[in-house]
């Protein structure tokens, strides 16, 4: 053979050998692009394919007025906070594809609507539990209460916490007693919107009775606006620092003064002190109610820097 023939078949060779490698890298191409292509925009795991998905275009054909709302929705909004297209229509109905195919039989979809507390709960909790980690055992989900039951994802009055209603009312709805309470002539400023329930209560779960807010020191829940009482004082009330606020007010609303447990203030105070008010300086006898009350002379009686029986 030629030196001449044998140069026309290398290069017939290399011609071959690149129009392989060519085709090989077209096929990885088209290969990955349908791979690339099956990613599910605003799903919680970048890179999950969408097996089933239908995209959130998809579903705004026949939900359009809770696709044009969810724009401003707090969900939607995460793409601010993770860099991604947030959360979509299937990331909490799960996979829609069978649900289109099937001409919109509710059963070929999640629905929170007909999901029983549980199910729901857990189906936000999925995502919300590093932030209501107590939320199974409060007292609301004892009760059998879901989140739906306080929240609405797409039909929310408030635009903070996606609550069905402004509070006082979401929680009177359930609380009349506290209600009544909050309508008595001496109260907090709940119904003039001056303090929440959610300012006391963690709504969401607490080790605490009635839900209320865990601190280092729970007097804080009240002291941290009744500031002037706050302390720390060189002499201390034991009851204020043992028993706490409550042992003495009552938080919500009363019919006495300074939202006093009794109406008479000596009563209040001779539960514990009845023994130093016989054959005293007093002159009074033992859980007796008469003459001066006690906060004639004990002025400071949440706490004290001059005196040890906090006279004034």
């Amino acid at each position: 053979m030629g030196s001449g023939m044998r140069h026309s078949l290398l290069c017939i060779g290399i011609v071959c050998l690149f129009l392989g490698i060519r085709a090989d890298a077209q096929a990885r191409a088209a290969s990955g692009g349908a791979q690339q292509s099956a990613v599910l925009p605003g799903a919680n795991t970048p890179g999950s394919t969408t097996a089933g998905y239908a995209g959130s275009e998809a579903c705004a054909t026949c939900h359009a007025d809770e696709s044009n709302s969810f724009s401003t929705n707090p969900h939607a909004n995460l793409v601010h906070l993770h860099a991604t297209n947030g959360m979509t229509c299937e990331s909490c109905h799960g996979p829609g594809q069978a649900h289109i195919d099937s001409g919109g039989d509710a059963k070929k979809i999640f629905s929170f609507k007909t999901a029983s507390a549980t199910v729901v709960t857990d189906k936000c909790l999925s995502c919300h539990a590093g932030v209501h980690p107590n939320y199974e055992r409060s007292p609301h989900a004892k009760a059998g209460l879901s989140c739906l039951s306080c929240h609405s994802v797409h039909y929310a009055k408030t635009p903070q916490y996606l609550l069905t209603a402004e509070q006082p009312q979401l929680c009177y709805q359930c609380h009349a007693d506290q209600k009544a309470q909050f309508s008595m002539l001496v109260h907090h400023k709940v119904n003039e919107g001056l303090v929440k329930c959610s300012d006391c209560h963690d709504v969401h779960g607490s080790f605490q009775p009635a839900n209320l807010r865990v601190t280092a020191d729970q007097n804080v829940i009240c002291t941290r606006c009744h500031t002037d009482i706050r302390g720390p004082f060189v002499y201390e009330h034991a009851p204020v620092k043992a028993e706490g606020c409550m042992a003495c007010h009552t938080p919500h609303g009363s019919q006495n003064a300074r939202l006093l447990n009794m109406p008479n203030i000596n009563v209040l105070c001779n539960q514990c002190h009845s023994p130093v008010a016989a054959a005293t300086v007093h002159s009074m006898s033992a859980g007796s109610s008469e003459l001066q009350p006690c906060t004639t002379c004990h002025t400071f009686i949440h706490g004290s820097n001059m005196n040890a029986a906090f006279l004034r």
